[in-house]
Order: structure tokens, then C-alpha cells, then sequence
């Protein structure tokens, strides 16, 4: 299984400024990240970032890094500049892996890779079961719906598909939160920082609506094991910072 994963990381932050340099248990958090990703099966880990500070960070510890444009309105846009820089195959698959996820599941980042290797579409992606309401309504948990190959029909914050009930999921409807992230075909990604933002993807500000509206077959799976949330806030960091007491104490 041939492919690289590429975290995205900035140093600005509106909740969390400096994240990527926050220190989780004495190790700064895009270590962390980068140390988990490089226990994979990719080929190349790589860190991307517009910052000398984070750059030099992870010079220090022996990171792969590439600089790139302040000017990406987001991590796709970065990923795929680091794609072009390196001359991945158009065929190659790269993966994006937050850099505030310290906690990522190596299985998902594999499934996700293998997922898009061994099917026709040019992005993938996973998801969870929604099982509790209050999710369901929540417009900052993304729904997906799918068909019977696993690929994305839509993605919304609204609760799809629709139940007039609204009732905790049983066994006549099931509803799927989707998991930001993402495995891509390299010629994807060279396509769509080209694409202008799509009327659905505006509606909704779901960045993956624009694929979907250019035809582009997104393969998601229900991921093999939890995905473990990012880091967005103070409260996020400290319990983080706990985990890994707890752990180290263990």
C-alpha cells in the first residue's frame, strides 16, 4: 500500500493561537501528531505549514516539512501545493491528517488510504453512527448519507435523512456523523483548488460539497475503530494534557 500523508498546520488559531506549538506532556502538539502519523504505513510524512516558527519546530525534531503560501483559504489548497512540489504521481494518494489530532486512530488513516486505493472514486473519507439526538440536531456535526457501495450521495448539517421523529437511531433508520478525514488522488486535488466554491457548498460551508457537485465519487466507510476528536479549545488541550498524565502514570 503505496501513499503519504501531509498535515496541514498553522500557527493562527481564533480559540487556540499557536496550537501547533502548544506542548501536550512536555512534547509540542504537531509532534505529537507527526510521531503517530510516521507509525503508519505511509511512505512520506510531511508537515505543511506557512509559518517559519512551526517549520523550524519541526526541523528540530526530525520532521519532513514543507513551506508553503500564506495565502490558502484551506488545508486542501496546502496539500496539494505540497503534492506539486514534490511531484507525486497524479495517481498517488495523499492523506490529510489534522495537525491539532494528537490522538488519531493509525487504523482509520490506513483504512481511509486502502479505502481509495482499492476503489474507482477520488476522494475518502469515514464516518460513526450518530446515536444520541442531541448530535443529530447539532449543525457542527456533519451528516452524510450513503449508497450501497459506501459512497457519499450528501453531506449537511441538518439531520439527513430526514425522520419526523427525530428519535435516537434504531433499527429502521440510521443516521452517520461524518470524519474529517481525508484520503485524495493527487489529480483531485489538482482539480479542485481550480474549481470555484460550489452554491451547495456555500449553503452548507461543507468544502467537500464542491467535489461532489463537480462529480467526483467520494468512497466513506464506516470507520473500523473511534476517531478521537482534535484539539479546537482550552478545555479540548487540558483534557489532553490529562490523558497524557494519565497515561505516562500507567
Amino acid at each position: 500500500m503505496s501513499y503519504s500523508i501531509v498535515i496541514p498546520s498553522r500557527f493562527a488559531s481564533t480559540r487556540l493561537p499557536g496550537k501547533p506549538l502548544l506542548e501536550i506532556g512536555g512534547i509540542s502538539m504537531i509532534q505529537r501528531v507527526y510521531e503517530r502519523a510516521v507509525k503508519t504505513q505511509a511512505d512520506k510524512v510531511i508537515v505543511a505549514t506557512d509559518d517559519q516558527r512551526i517549520f523550524d519546530a519541526v526541523t528540530t525534531f526530525g520532521g519532513d516539512v514543507e513551506m508553503t503560501a500564506a495565502e490558502h483559504q484551506s488545508g486542501t489548497d496546502r496539500i496539494q501545493e505540497v503534492a506539486a512540489k514534490r511531484q507525486f504521481d497524479r495517481q498517488h494518494v495523499v492523506v490529510n491528517v489534522q495537525g491539532d489530532e494528537p490522538f488519531m486512530a493509525i487504523e482509520c488513516v490506513e483504512q481511509v488510504a486502502e479505502n481509495l486505493l482499492n476503489s474507482d472514486a477520488g476522494i475518502a473519507t469515514l464516518c460513526e453512527p450518530i446515536t444520541q439526538s442531541g448530535e443529530l440536531l447539532d449543525p457542527n456535526a456533519v451528516k452524510v448519507v450513503r449508497d450501497n457501495q459506501n459512497m457519499a450521495l450528501y453531506f449537511s448539517r441538518a439531520p439527513i435523512p430526514y425522520n419526523k421523529e427525530y428519535a435516537v437511531p434504531n433499527q429502521n433508520i440510521r443516521w452517520y456523523r461524518h470524519c474529517g478525514i481525508y484520503a485524495y488522488r493527487v489529480d483531485v486535488l489538482n482539480q479542485f483548488i481550480h474549481w470555484p466554491a460550489a452554491m451547495l457548498e456555500k449553503s452548507e460551508s461543507l468544502e467537500q460539497l464542491r467535489a461532489l457537485a463537480h462529480g467526483v465519487k467520494i468512497h466513506c466507510a464506516e470507520a473500523v475503530v473511534a476517531v478521537p476528536g482534535g484539539i479546537d479549545t482550552e478545555q479540548d488541550l487540558e483534557a489532553a494534557r490529562q490523558l497524557i498524565k494519565q497515561q505516562t502514570e500507567n
